[in-house]
């Protein structure tokens, strides 16, 4: 069986990929393709995740065994096969190839072609440059913030004066009276 994967990213809007494997492929399989296909460094820390209709990671098959303490099961792709996790078109994941800004590509199972078998993963699609692999930490955060600001600025021009009220208040409106009575349990 073949699984045919679409990869995206959030970055770069004209980038697309489309790999070919074979199902009895592993995870680390995949990810040298990737790797191939956009000239990334195959010894940088990565990730897989699979995730949820709503892009929501559900679970990781990571390159290492971090040693966490949590009560996951811990998946690595040298071990885990393709199969084993994907069986239904439209299965969706993540790809995290920069762990210091969570960057990651989008993927989706777009084809499972039953009855034949691939012997090594193949690039069938390759549009667009991919985004850099790695970036300044100190760049990144300064587009993260200049995003965060200009969203903000939207809101804030998008709000009128009435969505929170009158800028004035009558004082006669306020029962200092009654606050003074009240008790609070402790």
């Amino acid at each position: 069986m073949i699984f045919n994967f679409r990869i995206v990213s959030d970055e770069v809007e004209n980038f697309k990929r489309e790999i070919k494997i074979d199902a009895d492929a592993t995870f680390l399989d995949l990810k040298n393709a990737i790797c191939d296909s956009v000239d990334y460094d195959k010894n940088e820390m990565s990730s897989f995740f699979l995730c949820s209709d709503n892009w929501e990671k559900e679970k990781e098959v990571t390159m290492e065994d971090m040693g966490t303490d949590s009560a996951q099961d811990v998946y690595l792709m040298e071990d885990t096969v393709l199969s084993d996790m994907i069986d239904d078109e439209g299965q969706r994941m993540m790809f995290t190839f920069d762990y210091m800004t969570d960057r990651s590509f989008f993927m989706e199972m777009k084809e499972l072609i039953p009855g034949k078998n691939l012997k090594d993963p193949v690039c069938t699609l390759s549009l667009g440059k991919a985004p850099s692999q790695n970036v300044d930490l100190m760049e990144f955060e300064a587009k993260t913030d200049a995003k965060a600001k200009s969203a903000a600025q939207a809101a804030a021009e998008d709000m009128d004066e009435d969505f929170y009220g009158s800028d004035s208040f009558n004082d006669d409106e306020f029962d200092i009276a009654g606050f003074d009575e009240m008790t609070f349990d402790q």
